[in-house]
């Protein structure tokens, strides 16, 4: 992906980093602690949770945006009525279809949930009979198409309901592919989505067939005529991102049948999306958000956003060796300005890592956007960067602060002096891991060359290369397994003991398991 950097000098001649007023929906609390009386833990330190101050997005696992107060004001007052669902979900249909121009809109329960009653709704249809026979999809359109480049980990939405998943890599191959079975194509917005196999050729193939495009725009601003004019039948967003609506709430917007459709798909029903429930209060919730996108200064915005990112430039550039720049945007999805700060490791003794690492565990608690160099992969082109659209007032002269003070004073530097291995670990290897619920047999077949190890991880169906050092008898060992739209990663920690090892593995956004190895027994032992 191609950024387009523009210097400090370009952005303060342009005028772009003029401060600006309030009263742009950016939040009325400064700080993780904002919100509870002075010298009171707030709602979350009452119960040993750090609150973080975002400077990296609207990430799921990081909570998303904080809600607009008009939402919060409009979700309270619609949890003081009784109404019915389906009567709301009617009104808000064609609410949405005004304000956004499409044929009509639902609220879902996020974008995972668009795509998944989406899907059901382009199997299934309105049909009750077919509705309860999902996931069983004998004798009903049972495949969905993807795009290579819109292969995604979010795409196990689709998958749930019980598609075949028919990977194709151009428009020859998506002639090939689409047919009576085909239920839906899906297109994950983005640079991608584009070009000789974007969405307009992917559509014009689709609409031949009768066969529905869905575009899932999660994480894009309230734009869904674009997609809508090149040739998508539905578009799914997610509520809790740019939108800043509620964070368990999303829209499905598009062709009206497909939408109601996919809402009669959805709770209060019984269908298979009864799971995936949305309240009163997130769909009046959402719908409010709808509303004040239209009426937000995005503008005004943006150039808050530039200044912060302005503000902490130039503040970390009076340390020695420091520089920066602004990268600007190149699609919808995540968009916002962002500050990318570099120096070289090796002279102020501290990686992109250990900064990224220091920020997070400290106080308050600081989650940047990415990193960059490690003592191991080296430190001369460290950096770290910072997406501010999800800081608040007050808290760039914070994220300032804490950078310059830890690249100007990093903590004593811990010598990298490796330790020669204290064993050979060449071969093949038995592992037992043990998850929190049930456990697995994997494989290992390793090669060694001093203290660098690397070779193959077998899982129970699947492989991936794997890399990794022993030094003394510490070993450490990451691999990666493709599957579907996305990899598994584990990266292990353990000591080894003669013909045995153990120790813990990470397993990235699905926890931690411990581990034990043994080498296999010998033929004819």
């Amino acid at each position: 992906m191609t950024n387009n950097r523009v210097s400090r000098r370009t952005l303060l001649q342009s005028g772009a980093l003029a401060a600006a007023g309030s009263g742009l929906g950016l939040g009325q609390t400064t700080g993780p602690r904002a919100g509870a009386p002075p010298n009171q833990p707030n709602i979350y330190e009452s119960i040993g949770v750090r609150p973080l101050i975002n400077c990296k997005g609207t990430f799921t696992i990081i909570t998303g945006s904080l809600t607009l107060p008009e939402v919060k004001k409009a979700m309270d007052e619609a949890s003081r009525y009784f109404v019915n669902l389906d009567e709301l979900m009617e009104a808000v249909g064609r609410r949405l279809a005004e304000l956004t121009g499409a044929e009509w809109g639902i609220v879902t329960a996020g974008c995972a949930a668009a795509m998944t009653v989406g899907t059901c709704a382009c199997i299934a249809g309105s049909s009750p009979e077919k509705i309860q026979r999902l996931p069983n999809l004998e004798g009903l359109k049972d495949e969905v198409i993807i795009p290579k480049h819109s292969r995604n980990v979010y795409d196990h939405a689709i998958r749930m309901v019980g598609p075949k998943i028919v990977t194709v890599d151009d428009v020859a191959a998506l002639e090939r592919a689409i047919g009576p079975r085909t239920a839906m194509v899906y297109v994950l917005a983005g640079p991608d989505d584009t070009g000789p196999f974007g969405l307009e050729p992917i559509a014009a193939v689709a609409r031949r067939f009768g066969v529905p495009v869905f575009v899932d725009a999660a994480a894009e601003g309230l734009t869904p005529e674009v997609h809508l004019k090149r040739g998508a039948d539905l578009v799914g967003y997610s509520g809790g991102k740019a939108i800043r609506g509620p964070q368990c709430a999303g829209l499905l917007l598009g062709r009206k049948d497909l939408c109601q459709a996919a809402w009669i798909n959805s709770a209060p029903h019984h269908a298979f999306g009864r799971s995936q429930k949305v309240g009163k209060e997130e769909v009046i919730g959402m719908l409010t958000a709808v509303e004040m996108w239209y009426k937000r200064d995005h503008a005004a915005e943006w150039k808050t956003w530039e200044s912060w990112l302005d503000e902490i430039s130039r503040t970390v550039t009076r340390v020695p060796g420091v520089t920066t720049g602004i990268i600007q945007p190149d699609s919808l999805s995540n968009r916002s300005p962002s500050l990318e700060i570099k120096w070289d490791g090796t002279k102020l003794g501290i990686s992109g890592q250990q900064v990224f690492d220091l920020l997070l565990d400290g106080s308050p608690r600081i989650q940047l956007y990415t990193s960059k160099g490690t003592i191991r992969s080296g430190l001369a082109e460290s950096s770290v960067s910072i997406f501010p659209w999800m800081m608040q007032p007050g808290e760039a002269k914070i994220v300032a602060d804490r950078l310059s003070g830890v690249l100007a004073s990093p903590p004593p530097r811990t010598e990298d002096r490796r330790v020669p291995a204290a064993a050979n670990l060449a071969g093949a290897w038995d592992l037992e891991i043990q998850f929190k619920l049930g456990r697995e047999k994997h494989s290992l077949f390793l090669e060694q060359k001093g203290e660098e190890l690397a070779g193959l991880h077998l899982g129970e169906t699947l492989r991936g290369k794997l890399t990794g050092t022993i030094e003394g008898d510490s070993v450490s060992l990451r691999s990666s397994q493709p599957i579907e739209g996305t990899r598994l990663s584990f990266s292990f920690k353990g000591k080894v003991s003669g013909d045995s090892m153990e120790g813990v593995v990470d397993l990235g956004e699905y926890g931690q398991a411990t581990w034990s190895g043994r080498r296999p027994p010998k033929a004819g032992s």
